[in-house]
């Protein structure tokens, strides 16, 4: 501690390690994680844009097979990726063939639409009359 003369001890390595400990428990404490970034609205910003006879930005590079493909195979529906649905929300509509083939000239499961004198009056636009 201080001796009488006015003069300091030099701190120990305790003292500055308390020292230290407080000082990290402070900036822990006050210390935040932002995670959302967005632009300042109140700044403008400017497009450079790139020099119309630069060489090195009218090079054509040939491209590349292999990246292409990773992008077109990232770019397939599920079904055409993977022989299963990786996910339980997947197997929901996963098989999208039917189950029989539609017969049109079965009436118990084909239903077209019939024109009738009240839905040709209808699409013409006019309404039935109310009796």
């Amino acid at each position: 501690m201080a001796a009488r003369g006015g003069k300091k001890e030099p701190p120990d390595a305790v003292h500055l390690n308390r020292l230290l400990y407080e000082r990290v428990r402070k900036e822990l404490r006050c210390q935040r994680l932002h995670t959302e970034h967005s632009i300042n609205p109140l700044r403008p910003v400017h497009a450079v844009t790139q020099k119309p006879m630069s060489w090195h930005d009218n090079i054509e590079e040939p491209a590349d097979a292999r990246f292409l493909n990773i992008i077109h195979q990232a770019a397939l529906e599920p079904t055409k990726k993977y022989s299963e649905p990786q996910t339980e929300s997947q197997e929901i509509g996963w098989n999208t063939t039917p189950l029989t083939d539609v017969d049109r000239t079965d009436r118990r499961l084909f239903f077209p639409r019939r024109r009738t004198e009240i839905t040709m009056h209808s699409a013409a636009g006019g309404h039935p009359k109310k009796q």
